[in-house]
């Protein structure tokens, strides 16, 4: 049925299907009838195997032997596959010393003892000198879309191969790609010894590694599973490293991934275009262990944090939202006393850090309200007793609802506490005063106090700016408020006719 097939083929192409040296069918072929393969297995709800066989160490056999006897080994190892396979299997070469089986219609353990019949017999004709490491995946089992399959197949002769020489290893008892602690490093090289040399070198670390032939195939992956590393290869036929690197860049969803550029020139020219295109570093082809594996692992700790501040942020917002969408007559108060806080630190000189630590504290203040009822928080008169207590509880709801995330959060736990606290002991929850509040909850008060001033409440009107900077000066003069820190608020506010808003 083959041989019928590959002549409508090359009727219609006109390309010789099978190769000169060993006989056996081409590379073009391989796709081919693996693709015609899937179709037909999913009319019929069938399956198969295909199988990637290399030879081990074969550069360094044709070097030694020369090249009359590397072909003759080829054609030797040619012939130990169809001696081994049914009239019904095909097999391929696929390069210069790697193979291609297709078994049909047999599932993963007929398969593997196939392989390991092929396995068998090489290192017996040759008596060890040579020997070859076969990797294995089945349709439907392990993919069901042919990239995927031969990406499985060749994932799994990579993973052959890093045992030592002469294995055999089969894609459904890999690891799996499900541990999420397991960093996923794409190896994108147009060259097959290129890509096997750098995934040999970084699986020992435990990375997942990922294996791309081309630029197209790169972004097909990165749009389909998550990468934390590109290793990339600049010069390739069809998209270029650049042009991966741009595109990448550029998309908000993958911009963050760090990006190794390896290319064999040492021009100047060549960097400027790869950080033009977004590249956070460069390699030498062929680069050293020592330094691949430096680069690789810096750039991996680099991703883990921009993961989590990105998620964490995400979640911020998200908490911010959801109690603002409560009481809706705060509406952009919390990221208004978030950018009014982080732009008193940076006016009396605060760290980084602590500027952070301001602007996490400010959008998190009130979370503690999402416990509050919105019949109180939108009450449009004054607060019974009983309904004043039940407010000054969120606070510390707020502080033990964020409590668990005290490691990310640090002196914005104390903020969300203390912003209703007073200089001289008469605030809430506790009380505390003089100092026993820290710079950054002194400033969380005053951006607080300010923005409740000068937004409409469902009790009474905004305060014009004037009026209420003089309501704020009578409480630093009462002992309640930081002198300081109100001075440096009035100086950002008379650079502006209004309150500071979002970016």
């Amino acid at each position: 049925m083959i041989d019928s097939l590959l002549s409508d083929y090359l009727r219609e192409t006109g390309s010789l299907y099978r190769d000169t040296l060993t006989g056996l069918y081409a590379h073009s072929i391989f796709h081919l009838v693996i693709d015609l393969h899937i179709k037909q297995a999913k009319r019929k709800s069938d399956f198969f195997s295909i199988g990637l066989i290399d030879i081990d160490l074969f550069s360094r056999y044709n070097q030694i032997q020369g090249t009359t006897a590397a072909d003759l080994a080829l054609k030797q190892i040619s012939q130990c596959i169809l001696q081994e396979i049914r009239e019904s299997d095909l097999a391929v070469r696929l390069d210069g010393d790697t193979f291609g089986v297709l078994f049909d219609g047999s599932r993963s353990d007929a398969s593997y003892k196939a392989a390991d019949r092929i396995r068998r017999r090489v290192e017996t004709e040759f008596s060890g000198e040579l020997t070859v490491s076969i990797g294995l995946a089945s349709f439907p089992h392990d993919a069901e879309h042919m990239s995927d399959l031969l990406r499985s197949a060749e994932e799994s002769l990579l993973q052959a191969k890093s045992k030592g020489k002469n294995c055999i290893h089969f894609y459904d008892i890999s690891q799996p790609l499900e541990k999420t602690n397991v960093p996923n490093v794409l190896v994108v090289d147009d060259g097959k010894t290129n890509r096997f040399i750098l995934a040999a070198q970084l699986r020992p670390l435990g990375y997942h590694v990922i294996l791309a032939s081309s630029g197209e195939e790169a972004l097909s992956i990165v749009r389909k599973t998550k990468v934390n590393l590109i290793l990339l290869d600049v010069l390739m036929p069809g998209i270029d490293g650049y042009e991966v690197c741009r595109r990448l860049k550029k998309n908000a969803t993958t911009r963050l991934i760090p990006i190794i550029m390896i290319t064999a020139l040492g021009d100047t020219e060549s960097r400027v275009r790869g950080i033009e295109a977004g590249a956070d570093d460069f390699l030498t082809k062929p680069p050293m262990r020592e330094e691949l594996i430096a680069r690789t692992q810096s750039l991996l700790t680099v991703n883990m944090l921009n993961q989590k501040l990105t998620s964490f942020e995400n979640v911020l917002y998200s908490i911010a939202n959801a109690v603002e969408a409560k009481d809706h007559y705060t509406q952009g108060h919390s990221k208004r006393v978030a950018n009014m806080a982080e732009a008193i630190g940076r006016e009396l000189n605060l760290s980084s850090d602590t500027l952070m630590e301001l602007r996490t504290g400010g959008l998190l203040h009130d979370v503690g309200k999402i416990g509050v009822p919105e019949k109180i928080l939108n009450k449009p008169g004054p607060l019974t007793e009983e309904e004043m207590q039940e407010m000054k509880k969120h606070p510390m709801l707020g502080y033990t609802i964020c409590l668990p995330l005290k490691e990310n959060l640090g002196s914005s736990l104390e903020v969300i506490r203390h912003h209703h606290e007073r200089l001289d002991g008469s605030g809430y929850p506790d009380g505390i005063s003089g100092d026993e509040l820290t710079i950054e909850s002194r400033i969380m008060i005053v951006s607080d106090e300010y923005d409740a001033l000068t937004t409409k409440r469902p009790y009474r009107d905004a305060f014009p700016i004037r009026i209420a900077l003089e309501i704020m000066d009578a409480e630093v003069t009462a002992g309640k408020l930081d002198a300081e820190v109100l001075l440096a608020l009035k100086r950002i506010v008379s650079t502006t006719t209004h309150s500071v808003s979002m970016p």
